[in-house]
């Protein structure tokens, strides 16, 4: 694909090319549903025994179901980050939710209603997101619900990041983000609005609704239009903390073993969650079909990074396996869900390739018929593997950092990995090991010092994550 400047990608945006034309199956709207804190073995098709999610499941029984996606990171904003940009976290502007220095300084509120003092750092205009190269292709860009780039800098938001259009919450305004699932504000663009029904605090609608309302609308006002879409639905579901009455959604009851009442409720809490989001896809699916979308929309669902640790990980076995949570480099924090569904050109496979969130931006530019790219992407064309094509994935090297605290590689069956400040190494067959149990790092020295020396070349010094050993940030 051809590589245009930033000032380019941006005019493109702004004016629609003539060549523009309503979604086809060969060039098709594209729906990106993206799950909050999901784990790996949270939905029934991926070996869930506990939760019930059938519409999830029709997706990947009618469509093709990647089992080894990769998250751009352990945590929400720079794996975010590395979807919307096509970076990695060696190269991507936002690394972890926080920063050590720059960036601005903002309010936290914790699920307990305590406030601290934090600095995040957010995408800056000379950015190029995915809405931009989309926009840029011809495309109508929309977000709803949760963006978690825009640091604490209100001119951030998505719709100020090459989406034409934004409803739900940002960082930036503490009020706009609690409470959680049943909120009182919420954004339409730059406007700050009510949702009535839940004031004073009354949990009449739940967020995962309210969103899924708000990207039925979209669609309505698209579908009409000379124009294909771009809808990236980012649900809170199932983040923490875990909200739904029963009268949103029944709690159903959960067979394993709890240590307590309170344990139980969590993880039946959570289930619901994750079942509510599951309804909730299967409505916008059927919408789609009645409006005789389903074969110009592309559908995508993922998970923004593994099981957190306040979810029922042990009694649900949220990660299904795998080492490790949200917020670590293990595989149970960075390898999620993936499925692509299309009717009638996406078909009916399995695979086990290696991709992750960076290649989104290639890969969507080529759905889209697109001719922009930023100068750098860390990410590859896996489109053809949607369309039932192959493509070799695997012999690549894929990186994630969490700045000066872990790290970690993949190559083939091979990952390197280490998840404490200045600890050494570890090295794991995932094809021998997929739980990661057996450090074979003093069995293949030579094959840890490359890694090692290969990692450090595949990042790239951040002024807002300084590290000791970067002498210049570039």
């Amino acid at each position: 694909m051809k590589k245009i400047s930033l000032s380019l990608l941006s005019l493109s945006a702004i004016c629609m090319p003539s060549s523009a034309q309503k979604a086809t199956p060969e060039r098709p709207n594209i729906v990106f549903i993206l799950a909050d804190d999901m784990g790996y073995g949270d939905l029934s098709c991926f070996g869930s025994k506990h939760v019930k999610t059938p519409n999830i499941d029709r997706l990947s029984e009618q469509g093709t179901t990647f089992t080894q996606c990769y998250a751009g990171s352990g945590i929400s904003s720079p794996s975010r980050c590395s979807l919307m940009t096509g970076l990695s976290s060696g190269h991507a502007r936002i690394r972890d939710n926080q920063c050590p220095v720059g960036g601005r300084i903002g309010i936290k509120v914790s699920t307990k209603g305590d406030t601290t003092y934090i600095h995040r750092t957010n995408l800056m205009p000379e950015d190029t997101t995915l809405a931009t190269v989309l926009s840029a292709a011809g495309y109508r860009t929309c977000l709803v619900n949760k963006w978690h780039l825009d640091g604490y800098d209100p001119q951030a938001a998505p719709n100020h990041r090459g989406f034409h259009e934004f409803y739900g919450w940002t960082i930036s305004t503490v009020h706009s983000n609690a409470p959680y699932y049943y909120p009182y504000y919420r954004f339409d663009g730059d406007q700050l609005i009510n949702i009535r029904e839940n004031r004073n605090d009354r949990h009449i609608r739940h967020n995962t609704d309210i969103s899924t309302d708000d990207a039925i609308r979209f669609i309505d006002r698209q579908k009409d239009q000379q124009q294909p879409f771009f809808l990236y639905l980012a649900f809170d579901a199932p983040h923490e903390p875990y909200i739904i009455d029963e009268k949103t959604w029944r709690w159903h009851d959960i067979d394993a073993p709890f240590a307590s009442p309170e344990e139980k409720e969590n993880a039946q809490r959570y289930a619901a969650l994750i079942e509510h989001m599951d309804a909730a896809v299967g409505r916008l699916i059927k919408h789609l079909e009645e409006q005789g979308l389903s074969e110009n929309t592309l559908v995508i669902f993922a998970s923004d990074n593994g099981a957190a640790i306040q979810a029922p990980l042990p009694q649900l076995n949220c990660n299904a396996g795998f080492r490790g949570r949200k917020a670590q480099l293990y595989e149970g924090g960075i390898r999620v869900p993936l499925i692509v569904y299309q009717p009638g050109r996406v078909p009916v496979r399995r695979l086990e390739n290696m991709v992750y969130f960076p290649d989104f931006m290639p890969t969507l530019a080529a759905v889209a018929k697109g001719s922009a790219l930023p100068s750098r992407t860390d990410g590859m064309d896996i489109s053809p593997l949607f369309f039932g094509k192959d493509v070799d994935t695997d012999h690549r090297m894929l990186y994630w950092e969490f700045p000066g605290k872990q790290r970690a590689a993949r190559l083939g069956n091979w990952k390197c990995v280490t998840i404490k400040k200045n600890a050494p190494l570890e090295l794991y067959n995932l094809k021998d090991d997929p739980g990661e149990q057996h450090n074979l790092a003093k069995d293949y020295p030579e094959m840890v010092q490359l890694f090692d020396e290969a990692m450090r070349r595949m990042r790239t010094p951040s002024e807002c994550w300084p590290l000791p050993e970067d002498k210049a940030v570039k």
